[in-house]
């Protein structure tokens, strides 16, 4: 290598960008960025940074690339391009040359590598990147959905905390454990610990393939340098994986000394391509400036979208300005004023990502409503909608109080409320009200979709998916987050597009790896945002409901769920449903995201009446309400060999009267409730109710036996 060339590596990952410049006097310069999914634009930032500050030189010095995104980019600058994996272990044997196992955790995806051998090191390398579960992105997407900002997550232990069950082979099961631990009033700080826990157990798991990682350790990446607790999971889990296998120490050191986080760990493939840049001789590599870049950027990329991507949501400005005069109303339908005293009903539904209310007429005229982003837990949701509602409504003037939605048990009997309504008869009863001719309900909601088909006046058939996020608001919220975008700007931003790729339906996880090989490709925010509005009609319809055929749907459609207050969505839904029912009668309905919260009120209204006594505690029992959350090895149901990890919420509230819900007996004034309990067995403290459970189960066992149980018996019987 001549003394004047200088070796640039750059690591274009899939959430950040890299890169390190060296001379033969060693690093002149490193940064590592966010690039919000513009990966050329950064690299492209990067080369005029280092050419304007440091001299880099076309024809002279020398450029390598690796990462996700770097396979498109490296050809336009003249770099050669290095696999993650050999440029990560390069460096490693360069700057750390007695590690045994290294573990890199990325934006997406997850690398470790078995260094075994004397001088001539043989290397084992296993992947994950087909799923974001344990990557950065997962971890950052959780703690979005814990409301934990990033500077407050890099500072939380793992070490001390109750460790609760959370899947890291899938991120949307990762999501789904998080938001049922926060149902039931588990600590932020707990489901914290036990995402750490479930990080560094898929690695062990899944990417060690039964091989013992040996000591030394290097954590590499951006979330085992920032994390705190994840740091302090590998060191546990490790040292007493060592310890369990008999790991012999070397000279005695301990495994803290031994699981070591360099400084530098964000830029090792950065690092890595240098290192394989000094071993290869020749032009390789050579720096051939920036103009095919910018070209690519103004030109080039556009061609390409034209020919693999499709048009934006609207064909011509005439079309767009058609859709808004119909469906761009102000969100939420007419309220009529209260009048002094007047009595109401209260219908609040309790979802996974947002609090609504609504406050309804003796004559089922919607008086006032409320919308909230949920806080995480059910109990301070509780607390800040009714300390909303008592800003216009007295104790006297409730007439009765209804809950819908995932934290409806929880909340019934700690605000008093008169009843309970399960979520498909609040939304179905919201629709049919004011559509009653309706065929068929669509209700897209944070983490669920719902499918009702009706008949007269009725629910006929009814699906529902819950375990994928594919389709939901909040997957679609996750990526508009990831790309810096405010949830209230995403239908304009959508609109923007004039060109949209082509993003595959189905499983979230594969979507989201479709997100970022489009990244790859050039698409900018603005137009995976469109994307995703455009396949969400075919996750919802086909994916999650499985209605291939539209038709049997009916003809008139009504759209409900918060997700609809997304105007882009909604183009998206009308264009999908019209090309299936040319005839079809699309609706939004005026109280979209409020739609449960409208369905629990005036099935309120009709079962109790104006006349009905309240159970109501009242907005200042409420809003003075004490409660504190147990999760613990006292807490673990003895009760079968499930021993299922329940929480005890224990809660004081002013007049609370009644049976309390606990056996055990607890200080004046407070009762239990334990939630996250698999079976009615988990709800018993006392051994004494162990048997009356029991006896209950079998009676009714007997009186409604398990035919297809008998019928077994009967086949499989031995005869004579």
């Amino acid at each position: 290598m001549k003394l004047d060339q200088m070796l640039c590596g750059i690591d274009v990952g899939s959430t950040t960008g890299k890169y390190v410049l060296c001379s033969d006097e060693g690093v002149v310069d490193q940064a590592y960025e966010r690039h919000d999914t513009r990966q050329a634009e950064q690299v492209l930032q990067f080369l005029r940074h280092l050419e304007a500050r440091h001299g880099l030189t076309p024809g002279r010095d020398r450029v390598f690339f690796t990462g996700s995104g770097a396979g498109a980019i490296a050809p336009l600058a003249g770099g050669k391009l290095v696999q993650e994996v050999v440029a990560v272990a390069a460096a490693v044997e360069a700057h750390h040359p007695r590690v045994s196992f290294v573990s890199e955790i990325g934006g997406e995806d997850m690398k470790t590598i078995f260094f075994s051998g004397g001088e001539t090191r043989s290397k084992q390398v296993l992947m994950q990147a087909a799923c974001s579960g344990g990557t950065g992105a997962f971890i950052e997407k959780t703690a979005r959905k814990l409301q934990v900002p990033l500077d407050a997550l890099a500072c939380m232990a793992y070490a001390g905390y109750t460790l609760h069950r959370v899947s890291s082979k899938c991120g949307i099961f990762a999501e789904a454990d998080a938001n049922n631990l926060l149902k039931a009033g588990v600590r932020v700080e707990e489901i914290v610990a036990s995402l750490f826990e479930a990080v560094v157990c898929q690695n062990l798991a899944t990417l060690t393939r039964g091989n013992t990682p040996l000591p030394e350790v290097l954590l590499l990446g951006g979330p085992n340098l920032f994390l705190k607790g994840l740091q302090e999971a590998w060191r546990r889990h490790l040292g007493r994986l060592w310890e369990e296998r008999g790991v012999r120490l070397p000279d005695g050191r301990s495994p803290e000394e031994l699981i070591r986080v360099p400084d530098d760990a964000l830029y090792f493939g950065a690092l890595g391509c240098i290192e394989i840049a000094r071993r290869e001789e020749g032009a390789a590599g050579l720096y051939r400036g920036k103009d095919r870049l910018e070209w690519w950027l103004e030109e080039g990329q556009h061609e390409q979208k034209r020919k693999e991507g499709r048009t934006g949501l609207w064909r011509d400005e005439a079309e767009l300005a058609e859709f808004r005069a119909r469906y761009g109303g102000e969100a939420g339908g007419p309220q009529r004023p209260m009048r002094a005293g007047e009595r109401v009903f209260v219908g609040c539904d309790f979802g996974s990502t947002t609090a609504k209310a609504v406050c309804l007429s003796a004559d089922n005229e919607v008086l006032t409503s409320y919308y909230a982003l949920s806080r995480g837990n059910p109990i301070e949701d509780a607390k800040a909608l009714f300390g909303r509602i008592a800003t216009d409504v007295r104790d006297e003037q409730v007439a009765a109080v209804s809950v819908t939605g995932y934290g409806k048990d929880l909340l019934k009997d700690i605000a008093g409320a008169d009843c309970a309504v399960v979520e498909t008869v609040a939304h179905a009863t919201a629709g049919l009200h004011l559509f009653p001719d309706a065929d068929c309900i669509c209700d897209v909601g944070g983490m669920d979709v719902k499918l009702m088909l009706l008949a007269n006046g009725a629910v006929s058939d009814f699906r529902l998916n819950s375990q994928c996020s594919s389709g939901n608001g909040a997957f679609l919220q996750g990526v508009a987050e990831r790309f810096g975008i405010p949830l209230a700007e995403i239908a304009e931003r959508a609109f923007a597009a004039r060109a949209i790729p082509r993003l595959t339906m189905g499983c979230g996880v594969f979507l989201q790896s479709d997100i970022v090989n489009q990244q790859r490709k050039g698409w900018q925010a603005d137009e995976i945002l469109a994307g995703l509005c455009a396949i969400l009609p075919m996750n919802v319809w086909v994916y999650a409901g499985g209605l291939n055929n539209l038709r049997q749907a009916g003809r008139k459609f009504i759209l409900q769920g918060g997700t609809h207050r997304n105007l882009a969505v909604v183009k998206a839904q009308v264009d999908f449903v019209r090309s299936k029912v040319p005839d079809a009668e699309i609706v939004v309905h005026p109280y979209c995201g409020e739609a449960g919260a409208l369905g629990a009120a005036l099935v309120a209204a009709r079962e109790l009446g104006p006349g009905a006594r309240t159970r109501f505690r009242g907005f200042e029992a409420i809003r003075t309400l004490a409660f504190k959350s147990t999760t613990s090895k006292e807490t673990v149901c003895s009760w079968c060999d499930m021993h299922c990890q329940r929480t005890f919420i224990d809660f004081e509230i002013e007049g609370a009267a009644g049976r309390p819900w606990s056996k055990v007996p607890l200080a004046p004034g407070w009762r239990r409730i334990i939630v996250n309990n698999t079976c009615p067995k988990g709800l018993i403290e006392d051994a004494r109710e162990v048997k009356a459970v029991k006896d209950e189960i079998d009676r009714l066992k007997r009186e409604y036996p398990n035919s297809a149980q008998l019928v077994q018996e009967q086949a499989f019987r031995a005869r004579g």
